[in-house]
């Protein structure tokens, strides 16, 4: 196996194309791995901890693509990628004038004076300090960057606070601004529902159920993980709970979260009561009375969360929770698992979205089931080994353990599929709990490279498949296609995350039974 690297100096491209191109190339035949990224000293690092650091030098203004693999694989993997990021946008008027090239945000607000929204997508070492330029010039901030320290952060938000600015991040990946999806979002329709989420894969899966149920989303701001943490306070989630408030074209709000520090969960339920609109709130994993107050109805999952504010809405009867299985459900699953051998007991779970897998943690651990994980839920365990299940386990994929050197599976499903293939090859698997995530920025067909290794790899009494398809019919992937693939290939497809756990205990329950034995 080679190690190859090249080195561009002074090139800049935000993440997402980086990760894209890192995609493309890691896919060629003879290639092992491969990462197309800035030369930051964080980034050098885990180029070394992956193996790709074949003595590369480069400046964190430098762009370094690194490949291992076959010697000639290599060398045509660093062609295409740098063909990729030389590659011009298609001029639709090659002869007539140009527009300067925009280099700084300054230059951007001289020659654009109404701009009022900077996406900061730069290395992590290099965002607080654009944040706070954008935020200086009069505009809100999405901060699609990582690695921004906690107290980066609250210099950030309390400039924003100060300015009367939104600041959406750091590690923010999702918002729906006017009808136009930011990062990782989904194309869904335009209503009358306002988001507040602090996880980009909540958000998403929020959006897209609205969406499947008829109704539609005007704005949709996401905070970033860190925002309610009592350092930070809440800051963005207040501020954007007091935007859709004053806004005429919502009618209800969503509020999305891991549950907050308890000081912070009261001011914004305080605020959230006080709004003069409809809030729903989901708090993951929080007691439903801990939320509940007049004017603030608390969700149970997710997809609740987007049940209950269709049916405010509409003026309708909240449905019935998706906690709660329908019988024909129960029977099907039943039939499903009739084949599997009583040693079959484990759910294995993975997951290209966090708050998905922290969701099934919670509602799996509900029914009884005490799982793994490398990122646990309070009462789990951390997995000892992240390459290897034991008894329960569900898997963050999107993970920094596995996304260091490479693009995240919503992007590039490789690893993660693999991981779904060596989970069915494991005696102990019952059932292996997955997602598939859609939308901009993701794979173009995240179904067909995950089904054409599952027909090399199924056995007739292996494990049970269940998915959950997180996204919607105008999506580029359109839902109802992937939904169909799955299917055919004999996967059980959720209508949601929240169902997709709770089948996945459903059959755990069933494969208990049949050794005499309860979760």
């Amino acid at each position: 196996m080679s190690v190859m690297h090249k080195v561009f100096a002074n090139l800049y491209q935000d993440s997402v194309s980086l990760m894209q191109i890192s995609a493309q190339i890691s896919k060629l035949s003879g290639i092992e791995q491969a990462s197309v990224v800035m030369g930051t000293e964080t980034n050098l690092a885990q180029l070394r901890d992956a193996g790709l650091d074949d003595g590369c030098k480069a400046g964190p203004n430098d762009l370094i693509i690194a490949v291992r693999g076959e010697a000639d694989a290599c060398a045509e993997a660093l062609e295409i990628a740098h063909q990729r990021l030389n590659s011009k946008p298609q001029d639709n008027d090659a002869d007539g004038p140009r527009a300067p090239q925009l280099v700084s945000l300054e230059m951007a607000a001289e020659q654009q004076a109404d701009i009022n929204l900077a996406l900061i997508s730069v290395p992590g070492d290099y965002a607080a300090a654009e944040a706070i330029k954008a935020l200086n010039l009069g505009m809100n901030v999405m901060l699609f960057s990582d690695n921004v320290s906690l107290a980066q952060e609250k210099q950030i938000k309390l400039l924003a606070q100060r300015k009367n600015r939104l600041v959406m991040g750091p590690d923010c990946g999702t918002a729906i601004i006017n009808g136009l999806p930011l990062g990782f979002a989904n194309v869904v329709k335009a209503g009358s529902i306002g988001i507040v989420g602090a996880s980009g894969t909540g958000l998403q899966e929020v959006s897209c159920r609205i969406d499947q149920l008829g109704a539609g989303i005007s704005q949709a701001l996401g905070t970033g993980g860190h925002d309610l943490h009592e350092e930070i306070g809440g800051i963005s989630m207040l501020h954007g709970l007091q935007a859709l408030a004053s806004d005429p074209a919502t009618q209800v709000i969503v509020l999305i979260s891991k549950p907050p520090a308890r000081p912070v969960a009261e001011r914004i339920l305080e605020r959230a009561q006080a709004c003069g609109k409809p809030v729903v709130v989901n708090f993951l994993g929080a007691a439903p009375e801990e939320v509940s107050r007049t004017g603030v109805t608390a969700a149970a999952t997710l997809a609740d969360a987007a049940g209950l504010a269709v049916a405010l809405a509409n003026g309708q009867p909240a449905a019935d929770s998706v906690t709660l299985i329908p019988h024909q459900d129960v029977e099907m699953l039943q039939q499903a698992s009739a084949c599997l051998p009583a040693t079959r007991r484990a759910i294995r779970g993975v997951f290209a979205g966090g708050t998905f897998c922290y969701e099934g943690q919670l509602l799996c651990q509900q029914q009884g089931f005490i799982a793994a994980s490398n990122t646990p839920v309070k009462g789990n365990a951390k997995l000892a080994d992240i390459w290897r299940s034991q008894g329960h386990t569900l898997i963050d994929m999107g993970d920094d353990d596995f996304t260091r050197g490479r693009p995240h599976p919503m992007i590039d499903p490789t690893l993660r599929n693999q991981r779904i293939v060596a989970e069915l090859n494991d005696a102990e698997t019952a059932v292996v709990l997955f997602d598939l995530v859609l939308g901009y920025g993701a794979a173009a067909e995240p179904a067909s490279e995950l089904l054409t290794l599952l027909s090399q790899h199924q056995s007739q009494n292996g494990p049970l498949l269940i998915a959950h398809v997180c996204g919607t019919e105008a999506d580029p992937q359109q839902r109802s296609r992937q939904v169909a693939a799955l299917r055919q290939a004999g996967v059980l497809v959720a209508g949601c995350n929240a169902e997709a756990a709770l089948w996945a205990s459903q059959i755990a329950h069933i494969q208990a039974e049949k050794n005499g034995e309860t979760a």
